[in-house]
Parts: C-alpha cells; sequence; structure tokens
C-alpha cells in the first residue's frame, strides 16, 4: 500500500498528463493535513483503536490477509464505525462477504460480529474495463490463437469473451474451474 502512495505522489511530481489538472501543482492530495505513514505489525495494532474518529487506510482490497485483518477484527464489530471497501471484491472473499451483508466473518480462526456499516466503492476498481481490455488487446503486435478469460464474475467474463470474437474477430474463451489448458 505504501509502495502504491509512492507510485501515485511521483505521478503528481512528474505532473503526469493522466492526472486532473487541478492535482498537479497543489498541496499533496494525499495527505489532509495529519497523515501518518504505518509501517510495522505493531504500529498498525495500535492504530485500530486511536481512542477518536479516524480513518484507517488499509490492504488488502479484497481482506484477505495482511494487516487490514487486525482492524477489521477490531473495528467490525462497532456500530459506530463503517468499513468502506474500494475496488471489486471477488465472491469467495472476506470483502465479498461483506459487501452482501454477512452478520460474522472469520478471521484469525475466531467469527467476529458485524455491526459496522460496510460500504462499497466499486468505482475504485484497479482492474481495467472491457474497454480498455479491448483496446489493450488491439495493440497486440500478433493474433493471438486464443485468449482465456479467468478472472471475474461469469456474466462480465461472457461479455468480454463476446465482445472479443465480435470487434476483433478472435476466439475467446472461458475455461472451467480446474480445466487445463495446454499452453
Amino acid at each position: 500500500m505504501l509502495a502504491a502512495l509512492n507510485v501515485y505522489r511521483a505521478a503528481v511530481s512528474a505532473k503526469s498528463p493522466e492526472l486532473r489538472p487541478e492535482i498537479v501543482g497543489g498541496p499533496d492530495p494525499f495527505d489532509p493535513g495529519d497523515l501518518r505513514l504505518i509501517h510495522s505489525v505493531e504500529e498498525s495494532i495500535r492504530i485500530s483503536d486511536p481512542g477518536r474518529p479516524s480513518i484507517v487506510i488499509s490492504a488488502s482490497g479484497m481482506a484477505t490477509g495482511g494487516r487490514v485483518l487486525h482492524h477489521l477484527a477490531r473495528l467490525l464489530p462497532g456500530a459506530r464505525n463503517t468499513v468502506v471497501l474500494p475496488g471489486f471484491q471477488v465472491p469467495g472473499t472476506r470483502g465479498r462477504a461483506l459487501l452482501e451483508g454477512a452478520r460474522s466473518v472469520k478471521i484469525h480462526g475466531r467469527y467476529i460480529p458485524v455491526r459496522a456499516k460496510v460500504v462499497g466503492l466499486s468505482e475504485f476498481s484497479a482492474h481495467a474495463d472491457a474497454d480498455e481490455l479491448i483496446s489493450w488487446l488491439s495493440s497486440m503486435p500478433r493474433t493471438p490463437e486464443v485468449v482465456h478469460i479467468v478472472h471475474g464474475e461469469d456474466h462480465a467474463r461472457a461479455e468480454l469473451a463476446r465482445r472479443i470474437q465480435d470487434e476483433l474477430g478472435w476466439t475467446a474463451v472461458m475455461p472451467s474451474h480446474l480445466e487445463r489448458i495446454k499452453l
């Protein structure tokens, strides 16, 4: 997470043309004034109970592992807390379960009650959308023999496969679970 922050800060410093003009040249858009970067697990555990209203930004985005689990275990039981899950939450992940209204989730071998409000922000997904993928694929120097679509929900994968076939004229398939593919 901290490495990703450095990438974004470097883009601001370099005045990347991909950024909105109002972000370039102003104050650090990532620091509202009291930003503290936490580097160790011990520090991370301590900030889960700050004693005042706070915002904790942590990864992994799907709540599958890492320091975020300490924060969730501490904060999910509190009805006054809000957990924001940015980006796509893959089915079967803790993040998806939270978004779908799970009343409890298992963290570090214990079931943690969920009383906090859980909010999803799917528009912050780091994944490319279908238009971006079609554009990227169309820039390939050679037509691939087959495009295997292995990530995403079934309806979205099916639509992407259809677009690849219709717009690029390529063979696109969605392999089944545990299907073996000879490359």
